[in-house]
């Protein structure tokens, strides 16, 4: 049995619900893909075609960040839009099954580059040529109207800082198990300074290149974990996209282990380039961003305690976790330095 997966009781779902995905007259196979530290993902094989199953982690998981019908809706929804999404094949809700909730979706062909080696390998323009696509897919999506794609209920703009702000809080209490020096007060300097959010839209909630997918003639094919979208505050898509770029020389090894150091690659385009190309294609501006900044390094701290949490427990698959605590403290102290502009 692959581990968070049991794939006889997939094959009798299959079998139930979408018998033309997979052929389950020989059994199934799964390998779990490598560097997901947050909801597990499998590519599931008949032996001639392949499908992607997603899952929650094992072992202590947040509420609301897992959610499988959230994913699932959302790249439904966006088929046929300018975001490029994969496919999705099914949704199971029901425990029983596996042991947690799944949503099935194509496998879509391209590469996630998380490191700055990868795209060393393809050169300054073509890494500049898909940090700009990057950009304009970010672009995109904020651009699609959510209600006509039925997704008007899909969240609450109004008021989604404060919420963020909270509900961030929240988890933090519920993954806190040592001392973080400054996280409180970074949490409290949020609070005290919520702006007025702009329009909403349909924000991704964890975007950065290795959430994308990538073919070989630099075109993004699919966005991918979709687990913390919802209608609020662009800006907050495009600051922890900054967040993730300056990450990358923000804690030397410990922040390469733990997210990504794709920007570091020669051609990759700046923060300063990425604020004016993402401000020139949507409209919007980026003038002020200290608290979205701040929240979003907050955010992104809050994330991976609750990642170092699970992994202190031994609940988490797959490698890449050593060096996961240390790397949170960098993290706060940046988003005490956005706060206090």
């Amino acid at each position: 049995m692959t581990e968070g997966l049991d794939l006889d009781a997939l094959a009798r779902w299959f079998d139930a619900q979408r018998p033309e995905v997979l052929d389950t007259s020989a059994p199934l196979t799964a390998e779990l893909i490598t560097g997901g530290k947050s909801n597990l993902t499998y590519t599931v094989s008949d032996g001639t075609r392949s499908v992607i199953v997603r899952r929650p982690p094992l072992g202590h998981v947040l509420a609301t960040a897992h959610d499988m019908s959230r994913e699932y809706r959302v790249m439904t929804a966006l088929a046929g839009t300018d975001v490029p999404v994969p496919a999705t094949h099914g949704l199971c809700q029901d425990d029983d099954v596996i042991g947690a909730p799944f949503y099935v979706m194509e496998r879509v062909e391209g590469t996630p580059y998380q490191r700055a080696a990868q795209l060393e390998a393809l050169g300054p323009d073509r890494t500049r040529a898909i940090s700009e696509r990057l950009i304009d897919t970010l672009a995109a999506l904020h651009a699609v109207d959510y209600a006509q794609v039925g997704l008007a209920d899909f969240g609450r703009p109004d008021g989604y800082l404060e919420r963020q702000v909270r509900r961030w809080k929240k988890q933090l209490d519920a993954s806190r198990s040592r001392d973080l020096p400054g996280i409180d007060e970074l949490a409290t300097r949020l609070e005290r300074d919520i702006p007025q959010s702009g329009d909403g839209t349909i924000v991704h909630g964890d975007y950065r290149l290795d959430n994308a997918l990538v073919n070989d003639r630099d075109e993004i094919t699919a966005v991918l974990d979709w687990e913390m979208s919802t209608l609020g505050d662009p800006l907050t898509d495009v600051a922890l996209m900054i967040v993730y770029q300056n990450l990358a020389t923000l804690a030397g090894d410990a922040a390469q282990v733990t997210v990504t150091d794709a920007p570091k690659a020669p051609g990759y385009l700046s923060v300063e380039e990425s604020i004016e190309r993402y401000g020139r294609a949507s409209g919007r501006d980026l003038g002020d961003l200290g608290f979205h900044l701040g929240l979003g390094y907050f955010k992104l701290a809050v994330i991976l305690e609750g990642i170092y949490f699970r992994h202190t427990q031994g609940k988490t698959l797959g490698s890449g976790f050593e060096g996961i605590g240390d790397s949170i403290f960098p993290l706060i102290d940046a988003g005490l330095a956005a706060t206090s502009r």
